[in-house]
């Protein structure tokens, strides 16, 4: 305990020095807040608006959280179906590529056209940001496990689905949970930037639609408390993860990870 403690304490005192040191340079320089609000306005802008920020934080959530989860079950099974055939892995891997690589701005506005649902068109342009980690991971995971172990498989007679289901999925755990850590951030982020270009038409409340909305109206504080509620999502996000990757290990590996 007085380890972590003293691990966590010096980025905390770097926060609060960063934060002390704003407030005194906005309040000497006497900085207009539609141009930068302190940190002392930016929290009463967020006990004041919080309602308004934590009903739009949860429509965030809500579609992150199912692009989380279509990516984790995507992504893990088109892994499993790319490695049991090389012709597969030739074939698709390279769309599952280009879906990566196209910038989700470019095509966010026709996936909204198409789908005539708005929360089901948000969730597919974040699954499109989300979902290439874990299929990329989950691959090499597939592909590492020990090739003498899978010479011993073949000597007994294990199908090939024997052969993922006992060899290669346990081998894949760790790349998997990597990868989902990753997708996480990404999937808040194409959630986010999803609701941009749909936010725009009036069609979403998420915190990036909060975001436009402060930024027309010059709400800067605003703004920035929906900004931080967004990092620190991010950061729960991040944490939550890795803790349930840290547990997953312990009960696979039996105490390590």
């Amino acid at each position: 305990m007085t380890g972590r403690l003293t691990r966590s304490l010096p980025p905390v005192l770097i926060g609060i020095a960063f934060l002390a040191l704003w407030e005194v340079a906005v309040r000497a320089l006497a900085v207009p807040t539609y141009v930068l609000p302190g940190p002392a306005l930016i929290a009463t802008t967020f006990v004041t608006d919080s309602a308004l920020l934590l009903g739009s934080l949860r429509v965030t959530l809500k579609i992150t959280l199912a692009a989380l989860l279509a990516a984790a079950a995507g992504g893990a099974g088109l892994a499993f179906l790319l490695t049991r055939s090389a012709w597969l892995e030739r074939s698709l891997l390279p769309y599952a590529i280009v879906a990566q690589v196209t910038p989700i701005v470019a095509i966010a506005p026709l996936i909204i056209i198409w789908i005539d649902d708005a929360f089901a068109a948000l969730v597919v342009c974040a699954w499109i940001v989300a979902f290439f980690p874990v299929l990329a991971n989950t691959m090499a995971g597939l592909k590492s496990a020990d090739p003498h172990l899978r010479d011993l498989f073949r000597l007994y007679g294990a199908s090939r689905l024997q052969t993922q289901a006992w060899l290669e999925a346990p081998s894949a755990l760790p790349y998997f949970l990597a990868g989902l850590r990753i997708s996480g951030g990404l999937a808040l982020i194409g959630a986010v930037v999803a609701e941009f270009v749909a936010g725009t038409g009036g069609a979403a409340t998420g915190l990036a639609f909060r975001i436009l909305e402060a930024g027309y109206r010059l709400q800067v504080p605003r703004l920035f408390a929906a900004l931080v509620l967004l990092s620190l999502t991010g950061i729960v996000i991040y944490a939550v993860l890795n803790a349930v990757s840290r547990w997953a290990m312990r009960r696979w590996y039996g105490g390590e990870g």
